[in-house]
């Protein structure tokens, strides 16, 4: 077996790190110049390939280019595994970011523009694979394997590119860019499943039926093996890591695996890796415990690094020379211009007649799916390997794959100027964009601590009620746990079971850990990457050493996330808080607990906002709470939500506060404080311990 594990040599070695080093640095400046002319950064990307490569420096300067292109096989697959781990990486990301409840709202429009740049972009390629000369084909006697090749690289889109387009041009959320992402997959399936008819025509000389069937078969077991199997693997996998291993970037490993594992097995089906990843990452995508440090470490190695790498390894594989034969050259400008003219004009076709989008955005949708990228390159270099092409027609449609993917973010960007985006949408993208700015938005998965002999009193309604909006409003999962000693194990699986239907989590989200030291045990646990703790008390009154209890105090003071302490006496079985308070002061504590108080709303919740001025105020202070309203009249008002802000006088903060829950009968005030450090006591702060104490309804502190 140790030969099979034999190091490159030295001298390729080196030459990987000095390729990897300096595409990764040009096509970062350039990408970065790109930018500040106003175009997407994988303009700049590509372009670095090219300009480092046999097309200008390499070709001008050999010695030089010497080091930047791989001049052997192995140098070349060692240069290629980084670019494949890039590409990968990016469509992971792509995953993520992929809204699928949004795609199937447009389903019937990405179906239409996905028929129409699939359709007219064959036939044109099919009649000009049929019409080039017999010296641009390997085999003159193979004209049909070379037209139906022709035809199906035109139809394919490049998906990498058109996400990094769309990333770029912060489409990634909007309407257009979720449509034109699902019909770009659309078309590259069926083009994927063309190119296996294609290269079994080729290899067998004759297509039969069974091989159609086979290849179709091929992309129906991966799509119904990715959405039962693959989603219950992506699902378990995640919550086992999160719940076994201490570490956080565990699930940052866990996503690349598994989309490296699902990448070799779409590329088993034969489809491409991409498709694998991709998959990979709408399953993690829908998943709310994924934390949002995985997410963002995800994109930081994606985007920052392998990507750019990606991008200038497919610019490096331009050879702008080998086509400079006059004749060469116009036979690569009409290759550009029917690949151009058939996808831009079948999409807008489609986008226009058979889904009935406005001009513009039919044009858009031409402009974004015309970009081939690399995935064409890489078909290129499958149709020279098969002997379908010749090495003239190789580099044309390699130069063709980075001339459109050129092209479509700028002609991407000028159909963007021209549209209008509706109100609907433009409501959308507001609201996203304020709920994406909130204190929930960054929670994934809530931890309730519960006592192996609780029984289901007020508090633990109050969470449920918490745990389900933040549910339905963000996505979060709850995790009930139960710390003690093995003996009461039996007890404390009762509970659970018991609360289980209260917070109406599912079966496998309740937890329990044996320590005899549960103040430790909890926040071991709460380390695994929760992002809130919600713990309940019932009525308290803070005493000189504690505030809710020995344990309580320590969790509050040691917890490695964000607090959520409840307090409530008993309550109905279907208690559901209509009137809200929530006192602000212009901190971003209070700015938080407003954020978690619109959370908690609905469409008949009434929120109150109260700002109280006792009399050693002065007149500005006035004025400052004025504008403080204004804030939250415009922050609910972002949020979708109606609010009553209320400037209240009164001697003291706490009795100002009190009298507004009296006056309008809230069922509900929230607070927001910060635990103050420097002493073995926890300290919320007097007046939140008072209002903890002395409200005449259940209470929630959030500490953040």
């Amino acid at each position: 077996m140790a030969e099979f594990f034999g190091a490159a040599s030295n001298a390729d070695v080196m030459r990987l790190a000095t390729q990897v080093a300096i595409l990764l640095l040009a096509a970062r400046l350039l990408g970065g110049l790109a930018r500040r002319l106003g175009q997407p950064g994988v303009v700049g990307e590509i372009l670095a390939g090219v300009v480092l490569g046999p097309s200008l420096l390499a070709g001008l300067v050999p010695a030089v280019g010497e080091w930047i292109v791989p001049q052997t096989p192995v140098q070349g697959y060692l240069l290629e595994t980084v670019a494949l781990i890039g590409v990968m990486l990016l469509l992971v990301v792509t995953g993520l970011e992929t809204d699928l409840a949004l795609i199937r709202r447009r389903i019937r429009v990405a179906f239409g523009v996905a028929v129409g740049g699939l359709v007219l972009p064959f036939v044109t390629g099919l009649v000009l694979g049929f019409g080039l000369p017999d010296d641009l084909l390997a085999d003159p006697d193979a004209r049909t394997v070379f037209a139906l090749f022709v035809a199906t690289a035109m139809s394919i889109s490049a998906i990498p590119v058109l996400a990094k387009v769309l990333m770029d041009l912060d489409l990634m959320r909007r309407e257009i860019g979720q449509t034109m992402l699902a019909a770009g997959m659309i078309d590259d399936i069926t083009g994927w499943t063309l190119l296996g008819l294609v290269t079994a025509l080729a290899g067998a000389g004759v297509l039969t039926g069974a091989v159609v069937a086979e290849t179709v078969l091929m992309v129906l077991v991966f799509v119904v093996v990715t959405a039962t199997l693959g989603r219950w693997l992506v699902s378990s996998s995640l919550r086992f890591v999160q719940e076994r291993m201490d570490s956080r970037d565990a699930a940052l490993a866990l996503v690349i695996a598994l989309a490296f594992a699902w990448g070799a097995f779409s590329q088993a089906l034969h489809l491409e890796p991409v498709i694998g990843a991709f998959a990979v990452g709408i399953l993690f995508g829908r998943l709310p415990r994924l934390p949002t440090d995985t997410v963002h470490k995800l994109e930081s190695m994606a985007l920052a690094v392998f990507a750019p790498v990606f991008f200038a390894t497919a610019g490096l594989k331009v050879d702008i020379r080998a086509i400079l034969e006059p004749r060469l050259l116009g036979f690569t400008l009409l290759v550009i211009g029917v690949a151009t003219v058939g996808k831009v004009v079948g999409a807008y076709l489609g986008a226009r007649f058979l889904s009935g989008q406005d001009h513009w955005t039919s044009l858009a949708f031409g402009s974004g799916l015309n970009a081939r990228g690399a995935l064409e390159i890489i078909i290129a270099t499958i149709g020279l390997s098969l002997g379908i092409l010749s090495v003239e027609m190789f580099s044309i449609i390699v130069v063709m794959a980075v001339v459109t993917s050129v092209m479509a973010p700028v002609a991407l960007r000028f159909c963007l100027a021209r549209m209008e985006t509706g109100d609907d949408e433009s409501s959308r993208l507001a609201m996203a964009a304020a709920m994406g700015s909130t204190f929930g938005a960054r929670l994934r998965r809530i931890v309730v601590p519960v006592r192996p002999d609780l029984s289901i009193g007020g508090a633990q309604r109050v969470q449920a009620f918490i745990s389900d909006r933040l549910r339905h409003v963000y996505g979060t999962t709850t995790t009930l746990l139960s710390v003690s000693e093995e003996a009461m194990r039996p007890r404390a699986l009762e509970t659970l079971k018991r609360l289980r239907p209260v917070f109406g989590v599912a079966d496998n989200s309740f937890r329990f850990v044996t320590s005899d030291r549960p103040t430790e045990a909890i926040l071991r646990e709460a380390e695994r990457s929760f992002d809130l703790m919600m713990v309940g008390t019932p009525t308290v009154s803070p005493g000189e050493s504690t505030v809710f209890g020995t344990i309580l105090d320590d969790l509050i003071k040691l917890a490695p996330c964000p607090t959520l302490v409840v307090r409530a006496e008993a309550l109905a079985d279907d208690w559901v808080p209509r009137r809200l308070v929530v006192p602000s002061k212009g901190t971003p504590s209070s700015s938080r607990a407003l954020d978690l108080t619109l959370a908690l709303a609905d469409a008949e919740t009434r929120v109150t906002a109260c700002h109280v001025l006792t009399p050693t105020l002065s007149g500005a202070r006035t004025d400052l709470a004025e504008d403080i309203a204004v804030e939250l009249e415009e922050r609910a008002r972002q949020l979708g939500r109606a609010i009553d802000v209320r400037v209240v006088e009164a001697v003291d903060v706490e009795l100002g506060i009190l009298t507004v829950v009296r006056e309008v009968s809230a069922d509900l005030l929230i607070l927001g404080t910060n635990v103050r450090s420097g002493t073995r006591r926890l300290h919320l702060g007097p007046r939140v311990e008072n209002l903890v104490s002395h409200a005449p309804c259940p209470v929630v502190v959030l500490n953040a």
